[in-house]
């Protein structure tokens, strides 16, 4: 059977881009076809300054949210990268293979030292460095598929790349994996700025939608979102950026086609409202779950403490394997 494993990370609260990019997918598809890992990497939250407490406070956040959307942890393992440690294990006889060459041309590591210099702070050796991490998230559960939208498809060739490597010097170890980018939606754009990715970790929020925005907040937010120069409304992300996420956005709701969707209005404020009311039904399961689940704690602490006891048992042999396979000699056992 086909395994998968993804991965969401708590740097802020969830967003419509995150759902109709990723979470959907994994709920409503996923976890049906696949033998699936989803997983909070919290320690990929820890690259850049962060406050201990949010971290902790995002991740449970993220994971109820996850089981909100629909994924059954009785059918897909469901758990945080920290609690199994064969993530650090692996990461370091990773770094052992990859090269400072391959690290420092990674888009997201120079886009993100370059803000880290701008707002004065230093730059930390595992913003470098956690693309290898990522590589061990993946190759540790001998996953064949990781879906990932468009700005994860480097990190993933990375592993590739760090894979092949390793069974050529070492021996067979590790599954080659392969990226599989969502068909729709795979960027969802700031309302705001609609030539920018809804991102979770935006300081300005006006143009995201968060999950758990209220109702209102969500018509708001849509109503007052960007569109472009002239009236006419047709698919087009280069000229027509504005208008072209609203279609996007409201196709993705209904599971439609933006290009078809642009004949039905000739108004922008119809075409945000409905795109408004369709955002709104979209989430509104999402919500009640979520607050349903909030009320009782012990439930996701429970299926974590599971989720957690379920990878590791799947991720130890792979990882001891390349422990043996570089040279590393096993631990003693104690007799008897």
């Amino acid at each position: 059977m086909t395994r998968i494993f993804s991965g969401i990370k708590p740097t802020g609260h969830l967003t419509l881009g995150n759902y109709l990019g990723a979470v959907r997918r994994w709920a409503e598809v996923d976890q049906f076809r696949a033998d699936s890992l989803f997983s909070i990497v919290d320690l990929h939250a820890l690259t850049v300054d962060h406050d201990p407490g949010r971290v902790r406070r995002l991740s449970r956040q993220a994971a109820t949210l996850l089981l909100a959307s629909g994924i059954d942890p009785e059918r897909a393992t469901v758990f945080v990268q920290s609690h199994v440690d064969e993530h650090a294990r692996l990461s370091y006889l990773l770094e052992c293979v990859a090269t400072d060459g391959e690290m420092r041309r990674m888009i997201q590591y120079k886009e993100k030292s370059v803000l880290e210099r701008a707002r004065g702070g230093s730059v930390r050796l595992s913003l470098l460095t956690y693309p290898v991490l990522m590589a061990a998230d993946i190759l540790a559960y001998d996953a064949d598929e990781v879906p990932v939208g468009e700005d994860q498809t480097q990190h993933v060739e990375l592993t590739r790349d760090l894979a092949v490597r390793f069974n050529q010097r070492y021996g067979q170890t590790f599954v080659v994996p392969r990226a599989t980018p969502p068909k729709v939606a795979a960027r969802v754009m700031d309302l705001q700025d609609p030539t920018s990715k809804m991102g979770k970790s935006h300081e300005a929020g006006a143009g995201i939608v968060y999950l758990l925005d209220e109702p209102d907040v969500i018509r708001k937010k849509i109503m007052r979102a960007v569109t472009d120069s002239g009236s006419e409304i047709v698919f087009d992300p280069e000229s027509k950026p504005g208008v072209s996420n609203l279609l996007e956005i409201l196709a993705s709701c209904q599971v439609g086609n933006p290009e078809a969707l642009s004949g039905a209005y000739e108004s922008y404020g119809a075409l945000k409202k409905d795109t408004a009311d369709a955002v709104v039904e979209l989430l509104r399961p999402v919500q009640q779950r979520h607050k349903e689940l909030v009320a009782d704690p012990g439930y996701l602490e429970e299926v974590l403490r599971r989720g957690a006891e379920r990878a590791r048992g799947m991720a130890k042999p792979t990882v001891d394997g390349a422990y043996r396979a570089i040279g590393l000699l096993p631990p003693v056992k104690a007799a008897r």
